[in-house]
């Protein structure tokens, strides 16, 4: 699993996106909670409860 630190321009911490290995994305808060899950095999993007927002991977909108 991959994970990439999301940080603003003054270097403080976002979020996270982690990479499991089928590829899924799942995207956190800076508390560890999660906000929602990119599956680039259906290219949908779900939020924390399973409800679909769009097309493409659109993760760093929740934040």
């Amino acid at each position: 699993m991959s994970v990439k630190v999301l940080k603003d321009k003054r270097g403080f911490t976002l979020g996270k996106i982690s990479t499991a290995s089928n590829g899924v994305q799942t995207i956190k808060d800076k508390q560890g909670f999660k906000l929602g899950t990119y599956n680039p095999k259906t290219d949908k993007t779900k939020d924390a409860r399973g409800f679909n927002v769009g097309s493409g991977n659109l993760l760093t909108t929740f934040l």
